[in-house]
């Protein structure tokens, strides 16, 4: 790995981090960076998934107190989240790169449009709910079903189940955010697992990520203060046009 190579790929967890904490949709610039750097599809996907992890901590931490609040409904979520990751997780691993590297533009296309529509993807009032209700039925089915996109793929995996759990589950904003939180931290880890074992993972790109993710993840609490979230949401669509039009032009 060259020395431009390190500095690219640190520069963008930096600002994925930022992205993250300002709008979220980091992962379109970790992974479009490790692409670029040469990276095989695959281990690209697998290798972002674990610069985006340290993130996905640090915010649930934040949530802590309303995870406590729901903690027997955030368990059965979390198990069923497990479940699909692992089934979303093995089967990327079955795939070679040409057939993951076929899907990639669609994914991406669809990813970003369900990113760029994610403000309009959100109840615009939600449902009462007591804290520490039950999950219903349906939540724990689409969020299995979203797990298993998660542990495939996972860009835009945040909005798509902010906005589900927001239809199926309702209730308190935050509390569907810190809900969001604890179960990307369930899918990472679980898809992290399988990618590690399987061999994929980039881990000297990972190890230079990573770092630079934490420290966008704070500098990004000063950005999201003086930077419209709108357009930090475009500049994020517009990679991920750029990312689907690179692959679909690639092969």
């Amino acid at each position: 790995m060259t020395f431009i190579t390190v500095v690219i790929l640190f520069v963008a967890g930096f600002l994925s981090g930022v992205v993250n904490a300002i709008a979220g949709g980091g992962t379109f610039l970790t992974f479009g960076a490790l692409t670029m750097a040469g990276l095989p599809p695959i281990s690209a996907n697998a290798t972002s998934s674990i610069a985006q992890f340290p993130g996905y901590i640090t915010s649930t931490w934040a949530y802590i107190k309303d995870i406590r609040l729901m903690w027997r409904g955030a368990l059965a979520f979390a198990v069923i989240s497990a479940v699909g990751a692992l089934i979303g997780s093995l089967f990327l691993l079955s795939l070679d790169n040409v057939s993951f590297g076929a899907l990639v533009p669609w994914l991406l296309l669809a990813a970003t449009a369900l990113f760029a529509a994610g403000p309009w993807l959100r109840p615009a009032k939600l449902a009462d709910r007591p804290e520490g209700a039950p999950s219903s039925l349906t939540g724990r089915i689409v969020q299995f079903f979203t797990a298993i996109y998660g542990g495939f793929f996972g860009a835009g995996m945040g909005v798509m189940m902010l906005a589900t759990l927001g239809l199926t589950e309702g209730g308190d904003y935050h509390r569907l955010n810190a809900l969001k939180n604890m179960l990307s931290i369930v899918i990472a880890a679980v898809a992290i697992v399988i990618f590690a074992s399987g061999g994929v993972v980039a881990w000297t790109a990972a190890a230079v990520m990573v770092p630079g993710v934490a420290l966008g993840g704070y500098a990004g609490v000063w950005t999201a203060r003086r930077v419209p979230q709108s357009i930090v949401r475009a500049l994020v669509v517009a990679i991920g046009l750029f990312l689907a039009f690179y692959y679909f032009t690639r092969g």
